[in-house]
């Protein structure tokens, strides 16, 4: 697992043991931020279910602002901070260790893209979406990035936010939903 690109590129980040978390491949990586890469830059990221925290630390190399990573598991907390270190971009990135839709539930700012990426047939994906959408954390023109199995059908979502298309790798989707206006 390395960062593609940016001003941290080719940089190896650290991975988490066991089987708990499943890192989001180099490929399907490499789709998304083709997707989105026009979106980054001096943007506010929010990086929901950190894991080894490789999509904040991918959109800070490529010029996003800051980034906020919330994993509940102590040991990814740690993960993240040592991947920050390693990509010196730690300055840029902060690191909640805690519950994911508690931290939502007490966003007050928002974020011009928001990553979700829970561990498949969770649950998580819809509620935090729904939560989402619910406090209206996303900026105008703001994008949610939703990672799920290629079967599983992600909800429609009420105005302003507006669900995009369906990006798929292998195994994998990608779902895209904007805020408008």
């Amino acid at each position: 697992m390395r960062v593609i690109t940016g001003s941290a590129r080719g940089k190896r980040l650290k991975e988490l043991e066991g089987m708990e978390t499943r890192p989001t491949t180099d490929r399907v990586k490499e789709g998304l931020f083709n997707i989105i890469q026009f979106d980054l830059e001096g943007r506010r990221v929010l990086d929901l279910f950190g894991g080894t925290g490789q999509l904040g630390i991918e959109a800070l190399s490529r010029g996003a602002a800051s980034c906020d990573f919330v994993d509940l598991r102590k040991d990814a907390a740690a993960v993240i901070r040592a991947n920050l270190k390693e990509t010196r971009l730690e300055d840029r990135g902060r690191v909640v260790q805690g519950d994911s839709l508690s931290f939502l539930a007490g966003c007050r700012g928002k974020y011009d893209v928001i990553f979700l990426d829970p561990p498949y047939a969770s649950g998580l994906l819809e509620k935090a979406m729904e939560l989402v959408c619910k406090i209206d954390i996303l900026s105008e023109h703001g994008i949610m990035v939703c990672e799920s199995a290629a079967d599983h059908v992600l909800p429609d979502v009420e105005a302003p936010y507006e669900k995009g298309r369906d990006y798929r790798y292998g195994k994998i989707k990608i779902t895209l939903y904007r805020r408008g206006l």
